[in-house]
């Protein structure tokens, strides 16, 4: 792999661009540096030169304090250097860092289930770090060493043309054996990187199901695949290291040939007469000054093992596109909505078909119960109607505006879902009831939450709307989790809502007050209610049952229930959890 540089300059030249100020300042104070560095040991030579000539003390004095001062002089503009070019560089990785987050965030459900969160994390927060600290030392030091780099060689041209052609020549080979082996880990690193972003995976996979694990028996399992994932990382660091080993090696080799050529080509020019003692020193102090820049390329030429990896893998991430992108911004009217699906034919992987033909039209502010098996494709047509897919065929429209025109965060502040397993968020009761939206004001929350019965457990909290939430819903029951999903609803007033089950696995007196709350919500609202008991299908208008992605049944359901032909009316009489588990 041989990444250009302008590779890592697209990831972050965007968030730079806006730092334009300290970004000049930053190149002049690196200018300056350079320069002092390379004139301070002018001065020493003039010192040198000076004392055996017997120049007067007071001459001498003065031309030493030049020197500590312009040292000194130097060392702070170094700090002022490696202060901003971190700031800079941070500050542009944290803007990158927060794109790729927002990236992912709207990356399609087919990204996400093909890449496991630990990835994620490991491609946002590992990789951005690596590339933080690439641009906050490694690259500022990259340049600043070849500016050095290039003014020792122009001053040493303008000592003596035989000295500055001899170290032009000595430089060009030593760049170029770094160049030849820039790339040797790269692979190795890659792997590397690659290998502990399954690491993390595996261990975010193994955590969430800790539960299980452990009643299962396989922790032995769960252990000895940890050990295989980190002997994989210990490989190829290993192949890395033993790289790198081979580039600090040939630059230390590199390094005692341009010391022994300093001081050939000093002696051989003293002895000639053509230099005094003082410049003898100046070629010493330069090459000397040439050894940084060397190693420090060196070390910068392993770091761009990792880095180049880091940046193969953003740049792959970042150029992942959805295939569900923002429609023409068509509008979607006041609730409540219509629904229709439109001959829609869905398949995940392209072959087999969940959704086959399905066709139905829901009127506002009708309800529909949805029944079928595990498989039936319920799910699927639920994210449908949220565009965390697009159908292959067919189409779907909301009060007849086809989905694929809706602007999607237009479309998602329309539609609702409740499901049995409410997401909860380690944030305070108000940011978890309006995800975070500042515009709800305190008010409305209150009301809401009196109207769902919740007004008493909302005054028996410590610090009310600012009581912060555990991960989890570890902090809540099952029920007032369930209660704050349903005022979420409420507060985004939606025109259409999805109810999965929302009232299983409660207690029978949580289920009524949740049950008084779903009808309240039902009101002039448009619902799907997916249903896995017989008992929800009571508020349903229509019935609509899916076997194998197609419509085995559909009509009102009052008519549906009194045909003793109907798959709905047997399975009113052998009861809903047998004929559908």
């Amino acid at each position: 792999m041989n990444l250009p540089l302008k590779a890592y300059w697209d990831l972050l030249s965007q968030h730079i661009r806006p730092q334009k100020g300290r970004f000049i300042l930053l190149t002049v104070l690196l200018f300056t540096s350079i320069g002092l560095r390379i004139y301070a040991p002018q001065i020493m030579r003039s010192f040198i030169d000076s004392a055996l000539a017997g120049a007067a003390v007071k001459t001498l004095t003065s031309t030493a304090m030049a020197f500590i001062g312009i040292a000194l002089l130097q060392q702070v503009i170094s700090v002022s250097v490696t202060y901003l070019g971190e700031n800079v560089a941070w500050t542009a990785t944290n803007a990158l860092r927060a794109e790729l987050a927002w990236h992912a965030l709207n990356l399609d459900m087919k990204f996400h289930n093909d890449h496991t969160p630990g990835e994620l994390i490991e491609r946002i927060d590992g990789d951005v770090t690596e590339l933080a600290t690439f641009f906050s030392q490694f690259a500022l030091n990259l340049v600043s060493n070849g500016l050095l780099m290039v003014g020792i060689l122009i001053a040493l041209f303008m000592e003596d043309w035989r000295a500055g052609l001899g170290f032009t020549i000595y430089c060009i080979a030593t760049v170029t054996i770094l160049g030849r082996l820039k790339d040797i880990a790269v692979p190795h690193q890659k792997a590397r990187r690659a290998a502990e972003a399954d690491l993390y995976g595996f261990i975010e996979e193994q955590l969430a199901g800790t539960e299980d694990i452990r009643s299962s028996g396989a922790v032995d399992f769960s252990i000895r695949e940890l050990f295989r994932h980190q002997r994989d990382i210990f490989i190829h660091s290993r192949k890395a290291h033993f790289k790198r080993w081979i580039i600090e090696n040939a630059m230390g080799l590199a390094l005692t040939s341009g010391t022994l050529l300093a001081i050939v080509n000093g002696y051989w020019l003293y002895t000639a007469g053509l230099v005094t003692i003082g410049t003898v020193y100046l070629f010493v102090h330069y090459i000397n000054l040439l050894d940084e820049p060397f190693w420090a390329m060196t070390h910068e030429i392993e770091s761009f093992q990792t880095i180049g990896a880091c940046v193969e893998r953003l740049t792959e991430f970042r150029n992942f596109k959805a295939d569900v992108v923002d429609g023409i911004g068509k509008d979607i009217p006041s609730q409540p909505l219509a629904l229709a699906f439109d001959d829609v034919t869905f398949s995940y992987n392209g072959d087999d078909a969940v959704l086959r033909d399905l066709c139905f039209d829901l009127k506002p502010g009708s309800v529909l119960g949805l029944l079928g098996r595990t498989g039936s494709g319920k799910t699927t047509l639920a994210r449908l109607i949220f565009r965390l897919y697009d159908p292959k065929v067919g189409r779907i429209q909301i009060n007849g505006v086809d989905l694929r025109d809706t602007q999607l965060t237009a479309l998602r502040q329309k539609i609702a879902i409740v499901t049995q397993d409410v997401q909860l968020f380690r944030a305070s009761i108000r940011d978890n009831l309006t995800f975070f939206d500042r515009s709800i004001s305190d008010e409305h929350i209150l009301e809401t939450l009196d109207e769902l019965e919740l007004g008493d457990w909302y005054r028996s909290l410590p610090k009310g709307l600012d009581t912060q939430l555990e991960t989890g819903a570890r902090s809540l029951s099952a029920g007032e989790a369930q209660l704050l999903a349903l005022t979420r609803v409420f507060l985004r007033n939606p025109g259409l809502v999805i109810l999965d089950e929302a009232s299983s696995r409660l207690d029978p007196v949580t289920e009524q007050r949740l049950e008084r709350a779903i009808d309240k919500l039902l009101q002039n609202r448009t619902a799907i209610i997916i249903a896995h008991r017989l008992g929800t299908v009571h508020r349903a208008d229509e019935i609509m049952i899916l076997d194998g992605g197609s419509v085995s049944e559909y009509g009102d359901r009052k008519e549906l229930a009194a045909d003793a032909n109907s798959r709905f009316a047997r399975l009113l009489q052998t009861g809903l959890e047998e004929v559908l588990a």
